[in-house]
């Protein structure tokens, strides 16, 4: 009975999945739902209002926030705090991140000259922040010059197109080729990736087995390994090996060039 319920689960969430992007049911369950306490809190607030049609010109309905948890997303929060805190004892002359979210890079620039790339470039003008149009492969930088890079959960989408990148089935192994080639020797990478039970989940990410990512930079050798798991639980300098059975934990990596 448990499989069975199991599978049912599965199939309902795989069906979900296709779905969602044209029409998202929960999306339109809860909005539906939520204008029911919306135009409660209209009519308590309107009699109030002075100016009435201006008020109704600028209705904003917000329907998905009024929960009893904050939303919390332990990847995005925990991996940019993993990556500062090691950059910041460091101390290298630069850093170069490529396209992980951009707010790590605006807090890098606070402590360090911070160069950015992505394949679609932020339009700010910090003083201690360099932002550059390129390629995770194909980087604008000569072999070996550069002393410290970080990549934060980008590398399972190379290649799947979900950004307006090419398709490359290979994307990640090229990019992981393009990270090896612009370290300098002794220089560190930054590494995080959604690990576990591998498989390509086409075209949001894929997820890797934490040894195939050692593997993958098999002209580094690994100095840390923390892990996001699957609980959310934040578990720092532990054993690769404890987490192959994982479904979508982050496997944080630090390597040093050989």
């Amino acid at each position: 009975m448990k499989i069975y319920k199991s599978r049912t689960k599965n199939t309902l969430y795989y069906i979900y999945r296709l779905i969602a992007p044209i029409i998202d049911p929960i999306k339109l369950y809860k909005g539906l739902s939520g204008y029911i306490w919306y135009l409660q809190d209209i009519m308590k607030v309107f009699p109030h209002i002075k100016k009435k049609w201006s008020f109704i010109k600028n209705l904003f309905p917000i329907l998905d926030e009024k929960t009893s948890e904050t939303k919390f997303d332990a990847h995005y929060f925990y991996n940019p705090i993993w990556a500062f805190s090691h950059i910041k004892k460091t101390q290298p002359k630069f850093h170069v991140d490529v396209a992980s979210d951009y707010r790590l890079s605006g807090y890098l620039s606070t402590i360090i000259h911070t160069i950015f790339v992505d394949i679609r470039p932020i339009p700010t003008d910090l003083q201690n922040l360099e932002v550059i149009k390129g390629s995770a492969l194909e980087l604008p930088f000569k072999s070996e010059e550069i002393p410290s890079l970080s990549c934060l959960h980008v590398i399972e989408h190379i290649g799947l197109g979900r950004y307006g990148d090419p398709i490359d089935v290979l994307g990640h192994e090229k990019a992981a080729t393009e990270f090896t080639r612009v370290l300098k020797r002794g220089g560190l990478l930054y590494i995080a990736v959604p690990i576990g039970k591998e498989k390509t989940c086409f075209n949001a990410h894929r997820i890797f087995s934490p040894l195939y990512i050692i593997d993958l930079f098999d002209k580094f050798n690994l100095e840390e390994f923390s892990v996001i798991t699957d609980n959310n639980k934040y578990i720092e300098l532990t054993n690769p090996k404890l987490f192959l059975n994982q479904d979508y934990a982050c496997g944080l990596f630090i390597f040093k060039k050989k």
